[in-house]
């Protein structure tokens, strides 16, 4: 007797989520869509002219230390030399020295025509025989052995994963972290061109697809939260889009509210998130897009000196990492929001303003004072009304007005009157 065959499963139909073009869409974006054709121009006449017929200002090109974008192979070789400069001091019974550029405040420069802080040409030692520097020392020969062998392999490990192997060594993760970044300056190479990474943490949501390690990834099709920014950006290649524009967001909060209610479709842009400070992988994504794509980039920070703060990260670049600006930072953001000069002009309650602290009125007075402020005007007016007012706002104050307020009202009447600096 035969036993019957059970009917085959029929698969549940899945449908995308279809969000159409803003019915006032060409009104919202005829503002963009010029300064998109401007920001091609900038960005054309940018790459034909290169960083040599740059103003340094009363400085020389000579006089600053920027890293290169180097293959593998080339990064071991420097490594190699390194460890053969080594060997003859040893070998001549002399402790060995490292050469290592200086990273101080003072060595900083803010190059104007260039909108981005650069390192100086000063630089330092770091000997074994001093019972100061023994264990850095020892902490930097350890860490080019370890970049040495993953770079041999052809593989990525994360700044975690780097500090595991020699806990006893190294015994604060911030021991190794430190130390890579002066590696990158020894050797001239960017940072990322080591391998070693930290985790995923920026996210990106919209109109863009792009290939990963070979794997072809829709950012229009990655759940509402979109795609994780990958450590290893050197994996994307065959970016692609149609978005008229890049909105950078500092919180993820905020990220959110603009990814369920599919802002990219009736607006066409691509939206990119932090989650706060930015990470290296992000900020070289971000300039990846915008140099490629050759689109705006409109800014969506808080009120607040912190929030400049780290708007200035993604333009201007990092202190920390001002070796590597040139490969990091992307110029001309433009400042949409939340600005001072919004709390009234939008009526935000009273009781969604805050009161700036101490320590906020402090940053807000050294940040008015850093050549990359005073270069645009607009910004110290607005740096210059909160501190008269002593008042901030965060993005988020605006779920005041209801939960979709920024996707439905703020947002498209910004980028309609073209309110942005």
């Amino acid at each position: 007797m035969s036993s019957a065959t059970p009917p085959a499963s029929k698969k549940a139909k899945t449908t995308k989520k279809v969000v159409p073009l803003a019915a006032d869409a060409d009104v919202v974006l005829k503002k963009i869509r010029e300064l998109r054709k401007q920001t091609a121009k900038t960005l054309e006449a940018e790459l034909s002219n290169t960083a040599s017929s740059a103003d340094y200002g009363n400085l020389k090109k000579e006089d600053l230390l920027e890293v290169d974008n180097l293959a593998s192979p080339a990064v071991m070789t420097r490594i190699e030399n390194i460890a053969l400069r080594i060997a003859k001091q040893v070998l001549e019974k002399n402790h060995y020295t490292f050469t290592v550029p200086s990273r101080a405040s003072t060595n900083q420069h803010y190059i104007k025509s260039l909108d981005r802080i650069a390192l100086g040409s000063a630089s330092g030692t770091r000997t074994f025989a001093s019972v100061s520097e023994v264990r850095k020392t020892t902490i930097t020969a350890r860490c080019m052995e370890l970049i040495y062998n993953v770079l041999g392999k052809g593989i990525h490990i994360t700044k975690r994963d780097l500090f595991y192997t020699d806990v006893k060594l190294f015994v604060k993760q911030a021991d190794s972290d430190g130390v890579l970044d002066d590696i990158s300056t020894m050797i001239g190479c960017t940072r990322s061109n080591l391998n070693v990474v930290a985790s995923d943490k920026g996210l990106v949501v919209g109109r863009v697809q792009f290939t990963e390690d070979g794997d072809v990834i829709d950012c229009t099709r990655m759940g509402v939260g979109g795609k994780a920014i990958p450590p290893y950006t050197d994996k994307i290649t065959d970016i692609q889009s149609d978005a008229e524009f890049i909105l950078l967001v500092e919180k993820d909060a905020v990220y959110m509210r603009l990814a369920e209610d599919r802002f990219y479709h009736r607006y066409p842009c691509i939206i990119i998130t932090a989650k706060g400070q930015p990470d290296v992988a992000t900020r070289m994504f971000l300039r990846r897009l915008k140099y490629e794509l050759k689109i705006p980039v409109m800014g969506l920070f808080d009120s607040d000196p912190y929030g400049l703060k780290i708007l200035s990260v993604y333009m201007s670049g990092s202190k920390n990492m001002s070796y590597d600006s040139a490969h990091l930072t992307t110029p001309d953001i433009k400042w949409l929001g939340i600005r001072p000069t919004d709390l009234n002009r939008y009526n935000l309650p009273e009781q969604c303003r805050l009161d700036m602290t101490d320590s906020d009125i402090k940053t807000g007075e050294n940040m008015i004072d850093e050549d990359f402020i005073k270069a645009n005007p607009e910004w110290v007016k607005e740096m210059k009304i909160m501190l008269r007012t002593k008042q901030k706002a965060e993005i988020q104050a605006l779920s005041s007005f209801g939960f979709q307020y920024i996707s439905e009202e703020y947002l498209p009447r910004k980028l309609r009157e073209g309110d942005w600096i």
